[in-house]
């Protein structure tokens, strides 16, 4: 049993490392993925900002946290790309037919992920500093806080595995993306929920981003959580394991 997981973590770290260095090969990848955001974020702290009412005086320590879940959903995006791409061009099955443990090539894409989506948050959070962000949080929020985005981006990744394996096409295997970047516009992200109709406030409080948003944004700000916290937790640790369940059975197809 020792030797099979030796071998496993072994085989993940070279797939690990094969995609790291293509995204190293191709830094337009991370570059692409913190433009969009770092776009939004100016735009609305600089043009929208002194229009929207958030009952705090610096929007951007407002906005921040729902950026940096957009970064995270255009991130993924790659994942499914390059998994998508590996699985058209037969790389799968040519690395099956090594001796190395097969459920390592699907995890060396998702951690390539979550690496690279930490990456991009690291620099999102450097260009809000310049913009005047600021927290009082001390290292255990700080930590608790990069605890929920990385699960956040396990969660989505393996969301984008499943589009991976399973699209058609390559723009199939992409395009699942632009609803979980339009999911943050109907949440707390950017205005309060209390400013929005029924309806839509109805569905902005009851979908994962919102409790995901808040919790950060307490977080940061050294607030009491609440119970926002823990059902963040659940919908990131939910949406995970079923997404892992799906992701792996589409996986076996192609073994």
């Amino acid at each position: 049993m020792e030797t099979v997981k030796k071998h496993f973590f072994s085989d993940m770290g070279v797939m690990l490392g094969r995609s790291m260095r293509h995204i190293f090969r191709s830094m337009d990848t991370i570059v692409t993925v913190c433009i969009t955001p770092i776009a939004m974020m100016l735009l609305f702290v600089y043009v929208f900002g002194g229009a929207i009412q958030t009952g705090t005086d610096n929007y951007v320590n407002y906005l921040l946290p729902g950026i940096l879940l957009i970064a995270i959903a255009s991130g993924i995006a790659y994942t499914s790309y390059r998994l998508f791409l590996d699985k058209q061009r037969g790389i799968i099955e040519r690395f099956h037919t090594m001796p190395i443990t097969r459920s390592a090539v699907l995890w060396g894409h998702v951690l390539t992920s979550v690496v690279s989506n930490v990456i991009s948050l690291i620099v999102i959070i450097l260009v809000a500093l310049v913009m005047g962000f600021r927290s009082s949080a001390g290292v255990l929020p700080w930590l608790a806080v990069a605890g929920i985005l990385v699960l956040f981006t396990l969660a989505l990744t393996w969301v984008a595995a499943i589009a991976g394996l399973s699209a058609k096409s390559v723009e199939g295997a992409s395009a699942f993306s632009y609803p979980l970047i339009f999911l943050p516009f109907i949440s707390s992200a950017f205005v309060p929920t209390e400013s929005m109709p029924t309806v839509v406030r109805a569905f902005a409080e009851n979908q994962p981003v919102t409790s995901i948003v808040e919790a950060i944004r307490a977080l940061l700000s050294d607030q009491p959580v609440g119970n926002d916290i823990w059902v963040a937790l659940a919908w990131c640790v939910g949406i995970t394991v079923v997404a892992y369940i799906f992701a792996m059975r589409a996986y076996k197809k192609r073994v």
